[in-house]
């Protein structure tokens, strides 16, 4: 709960409230540790009403999937005080969505935060069984399309989200469960996809406590479609830390994409920019595991998740997105995002 500002998208609240998951190397569970569902009841109804990704509702048990990770199972201690990764997902998807990234990432020995961004997500449940559904911003989405200051609206909900990510930074060293015992705070990185990417991008520029970025799939301006018209203030002045860009066959890459241009052209830190051959947007999120398995025709799957087999898919992001913590987070460089190589059969090195 965050009492420094009122929620930005319900003016009638007093305090912004956010939800998250925090996701660690966990001794073996005892009795009673079932598996974590992938998503709570209340926020999984929200989310199949939607028919998310043109997954007709009641395609997917949401609620009875579960994870393969425990819920407050001990922390293990072994590994010392451990690197953070916080994870921001697309503009209205649910935190759960990058479950297949986070679950590797936690088991190469990070500690992962994910986050919900209120009233943007579908749906957030809250311990008291309240759920928060994101209305309110179709709602503002219609009018800045009737009024033409869809920009701008962009604009907020990045402002937003960059707030709820650096309040996130703050809580870290007061998370409950002795979680605050077993985290390194001078180790600290973001994800994210799409708008998630986005958010880690521009946190990076206004918050210097965090290290190190990702950006799968993500514009950096405030336009639907980009043409680098409306440029963030990190597409315009680039970053001088270490940052991942991850695009899509075909469009986002620093040669084709605007706002993807001005960044690495404006930045001074490592930096690199590659392409997943065969892949669309949503390859980098849980759709790459899940739509296969929802019984949609071939041409409705490859629209939403590329022509590449999606097991490669997964674990290629897998690969360099933890090779690339490794290395900044860890120094533990296992070179390779160094270049092309075989290890890398479905890679482009764009720059």
């Amino acid at each position: 709960m965050d009492r420094t500002r009122p929620d930005p998208w319900i003016p009638s609240l007093p305090y912004r409230e956010l939800m998250i998951s925090v996701w660690y190397p966990a001794l073996a569970p005892g009795r009673g540790h079932d598996l974590a569902p992938y998503m709570e009841r209340g926020a999984a109804q929200a989310f199949d009403a939607q028919s998310p990704h043109r997954i007709p509702a009641g395609t997917v048990d949401w609620t009875g999937t579960r994870t393969h990770a425990s819920r407050e199972a001990p922390a293990d201690p072994r590994g010392g005080r451990r690197p953070v990764v916080l994870y921001s997902p697309g503009a209205g998807d649910p935190r759960s969505w990058g479950t297949v990234l986070v679950e590797e990432l936690a088991s190469q020995g990070f500690v992962v935060v994910t986050v919900d961004h209120t009233y943007e997500s579908p749906g957030v449940q809250f311990p008291d069984g309240s759920v928060r559904t994101n209305e309110v911003l179709f709602e503002e989405f219609a009018r800045a399309q009737r009024e033409g200051t869809v920009p701008a609206l962009l604009e907020k909900t990045l402002r937003v989200r960059v707030a709820d990510a650096r309040f996130v930074v703050d809580q870290l060293g007061a998370l409950p469960h002795g979680m605050s015992d077993v985290l390194d705070l001078r180790r600290v990185g973001m994800a994210g996809q799409s708008g998630g990417g986005f958010t880690a991008a521009q946190s990076m520029y206004e918050d210097r406590r965090i290290h190190v970025g990702i950006d799968l799939d993500g514009t950096l301006e405030f336009n639907q479609e980009p043409n680098g018209t409306n440029l963030s203030p990190v597409a315009r002045h680039g970053l001088d830390r270490p940052f991942l860009l991850m695009g899509r066959e075909g469009s986002d890459h620093a040669g084709t994409e605007p706002s993807w241009a001005a960044f690495w052209s404006h930045s001074t830190g490592w930096r690199r920019d590659l392409t997943l051959r065969g892949s669309r947007h949503q390859t980098y999120t849980d759709l790459a595991a899940v739509m296969p398995q929802t019984g949609l025709g071939q041409d409705v799957v490859e629209e939403a998740i590329g022509t590449i087999e999606p097991a490669r898919a997964v674990a290629t992001v897998r690969a360099c997105v933890t090779s690339f913590f490794d290395r900044w987070l860890r120094g533990r460089d296992d070179h390779l995002l160094d270049g092309p190589s075989p290890r890398l059969p479905d890679v482009s090195f764009v720059q």
